[in-house]
């Protein structure tokens, strides 16, 4: 995209109600060329990646972040300097009953970065899916950003990879959701410990015979989608599943318009890196679990 469009997209920054519309332009544009630089530094990206970064997203994005328990893994100092640098991104920080000091973490995280950080203190424990729908409804009700979606705490998907996910929706009107995808490719960086990755592998098959799409990573922590009346069903209704509530998303999106229309409205983003984080609150065992809710998914949505 040509570089004359980024003013047309400074019009929307209303939202961002106390930061100047230059200010804002000229300090995206800085931030995008310094991460560009330093990507290419540390050999992490190629020539077309830099060009992602130089074409400068300034539609504005807000990620739900679900915590349970994240006060030893949550990279405090990463989301602070990312989000000094990058105006257009804000975030949803959602404790989920935690017992540890998850909770007064967040709120010197959220002190810090008032005009961009919200925390909604849960006191009582609902697991991952009742938090982000939790959290994706009240990003949708407030309606002031063009993307919405949730990431993991732990920053396994840096918070780099919203940048080409924001990128891709751009380009595509007809897409309506980005999902990060663990592809280990060559000149990707994708470390993933070995039983995680084949039992990820087996579930990812039988989730697609009953899904009948061919997803290749239903479960990875970073999903953005479009902000349009279309995607409040998707949140409108607790899920069935704890634990596999992405396949959920996909089954409702189903059952919206069909299989066909799902399959050109969902992409896959191939992570250039993503990094298994110790501490991960899913076990082996999790696995059937995952197995038996499917199941139950596909007889709630009668897929």
């Amino acid at each position: 995209r040509s570089m004359r469009s980024f003013p047309a997209r400074v019009s929307n920054m209303a939202c961002w109600p106390d930061r100047g519309r230059s200010q804002f332009f000229h300090g995206t544009l800085s931030v995008y060329w310094a991460h560009a630089v330093k990507l290419l530094k540390t050999n992490e990206i190629k020539l077309q990646a830099l060009c992602d970064c130089m074409n400068g997203k300034l539609a504005t994005c807000t990620l739900v972040v679900p915590c349970y328990n994240e006060a030893a893994r949550l990279p405090k100092d990463e989301f602070l300097r990312f989000a000094r640098e990058t105006p257009a991104v804000r975030y949803l920080f959602m404790n989920d009953g935690s017992k540890d000091g998850t909770s007064e973490m967040l709120r010197d995280l959220v002190a810090r970065i008032p005009e961009q950080a919200k925390l909604f203190d849960n006191a009582v424990n609902q697991g991952k899916a009742g938090v982000v729908r939790q959290g994706m409804l009240w990003v949708l009700e407030e309606g002031k950003t063009d993307y919405a979606g949730y990431w993991d705490a732990d920053l396994a998907t840096p918070l780099q990879a919203v940048f080409p996910m924001v990128e891709t929706l751009e380009a595509a009107a007809s897409l309506d959701m980005v999902f990060g995808a663990r592809v280990q490719l060559l000149g990707r960086h994708i470390e993933r410990k070995a039983y995680r990755h084949y039992l990820g592998r087996v579930f990812a098959t039988v989730a697609s015979t009953i899904l009948r799409l061919p997803v290749y990573d239903t479960q990875c922590g970073a999903k953005l989608f479009r902000v349009t009346p279309r995607l409040k069903p998707l949140f409108a209704d607790p899920f069935v599943s704890r634990w596999i509530f992405d396949v959920e998303i996909i089954a409702r999106y189903i059952k919206l318009d069909g299989a066909a229309k799902a399959k050109e409205g969902i992409y896959e983003f191939p992570l250039p890196v993503w990094k298994d984080i110790d501490g991960s609150k899913v076990k082996p065992q999790d696995f059937f679990k995952a197995l038996r809710d499917l199941l139950l998914i596909r007889r709630r949505y009668e897929l």
